[in-house]
């Protein structure tokens, strides 16, 4: 019973992730506040990324890409909680 939540919670997941491309091209919340504040300039980026930009690289079709990085995202996810619980 207990692995039958975590398959349905992969497919929800899943399913939101390929949904990726029709979410708003607006900035999130903390990103949008950012701006308007003035301080977006001083952020910094990680130093390391697997999928820069939610855009899988190599692919030319962008919501394609952003898909792509959605799924395997959420695969590394699931896996790394599924091993931790």
């Amino acid at each position: 019973m207990k692995s039958k939540w975590w398959l349905i919670g992969l497919l929800v997941c899943l399913a939101v992730a390929s949904l990726a491309p029709l979410a708003s091209s607006s900035p999130d919340g903390l990103e949008r506040v950012a701006e308007d504040k003035g301080f977006i300039d001083l952020g910094q980026e990680t130093p390391f990324q697997i999928i820069a930009d939610y855009v899988f690289p190599g692919i030319e079709n962008e919501a394609l890409a952003t898909i792509l990085a959605g799924l395997i995202g959420t695969l590394i996810l699931f896996s790394v909680a599924y091993s931790v619980a």
